[in-house]
């Protein structure tokens, strides 16, 4: 199915059961209200994200609705239990033979194939279905640094090798990579990565027919980076993330697209300012929202929605048609 152009996140909140609560019922308000694209990880809010997804999902069709998760950060716990996390780690992974201390890397992040497989599982058992349409290695980037340009080609390698495993095994129908830093910073940066790179990758994982299918970066007015600058080298030429996307028929998730509700004072202050540009927005978030949505290439724009009048205020956008290219790039040169 074709997401919806707004998603649904569920990074942030406390790990208890009243966010739990508010989460699900956000979650099934945005369904009602046309919404089909949910976003989680395996370690947002130590795992309770995805149990509360679960609970909203009970009773919905599996075709009627998106969902993708992550999974790369350590939860380490599951929002359950009060162990350490030293006991966590022991009885979960370590005991069992999933992950060792020597393959975490800088503390809190993994991607060997066992580690993501576990993972995966957590998620689907969490979320209860047999399947997820969209499995992301999360903020992959993290382990470039550490790694080495080499090294780190080779872990990519083999998580790509595993992720389409998963697909051939019905567990995910697609993957990609979730990132913070990878696509924003230039080539010249530690932790870049190359769109053109990852999808050589994936050719010579998977062969043409590959599941490498999406990304996820931020895109919001204070970070525009995928859409206005040349980060990427993708057939020759410089460009930014969303073109090199749209050339090689990559579908984008945006993330943190109100930065976590940072921007929106100073939209507020500009809301009259902006009317021409963003017709139809009735908020600061709607602005931003619409901006975001609006970019050439972007699929669906995550915005964190933990609570019922976050979707009832910011769903309303899904109904407006996008912003003019011409729009778009006024208001980046604002």
């Amino acid at each position: 199915m074709q997401p919806s152009s707004l998603g649904l996140g569920t990074y942030l909140g406390s790990p208890d059961p009243a966010t739990d609560a508010r989460y699900a019922e956000a979650a099934r308000t945005f369904f009602q209200a046309g919404g089909t694209a949910f976003d989680t990880a395996a370690n947002y809010r130590g795992g309770r994200s995805e149990r509360a997804l679960g609970l909203a999902f009970e009773g919905l069709p599996r075709e009627a609705f998106f969902i993708s998760t992550k999974a790369g950060y350590l939860p380490m716990g599951d929002g359950l239990t009060e162990e350490s996390q030293t006991a966590w780690f022991q009885r979960v992974l370590a005991g069992p033979g999933i992950l060792a201390p020597g393959e975490v890397m800088d503390g809190c992040h993994a991607l060997t194939p066992k580690y993501l497989s576990h993972q995966l599982d957590v998620s689907r058992g969490a979320l209860g279905m047999a399947g997820v349409d969209l499995f992301h290695l999360h903020n992959p980037e993290h382990q470039r640094p550490v790694l080495g340009p080499e090294a780190f080609d080779q872990v990519l390698r083999k998580a790509f090798e595993a992720c389409e495993g998963f697909v051939q095994e019905g567990r995910a129908r697609a993957y990609g990579c979730a990132t913070w830093n990878g696509f924003r910073v230039p080539p010249d940066s530690a932790e870049h990565l190359s769109l053109e790179g990852l999808l050589r990758l994936a050719e010579d994982v998977g062969g043409p027919n590959h599941h490498f299918r999406w990304v996820q970066a931020p895109l919001n007015l204070a970070m525009p980076e995928a859409f206005s600058v040349p980060t990427q080298r993708f057939g020759g030429r410089a460009m930014p993330l969303l073109e090199a996307c749209l050339l090689a028929g990559i579908q984008v998730q945006t993330s943190a697209s109100i930065m976590q509700g940072r921007i929106l004072r100073q939209l507020e202050s500009q809301r009259a300012a902006l009317a021409d540009l963003l017709p139809g927005c009735a908020s600061a978030a709607q602005m931003a929202l619409q901006f975001t949505r609006s970019c050439p290439g972007v699929t669906t724009a995550l915005c964190g929605m933990g609570r019922k009048a976050h979707v009832d205020e910011n769903a309303p956008v899904m109904g407006l048609p996008k912003a003019a290219p011409e729009a778009l790039a006024q208001l980046v040169q604002n």
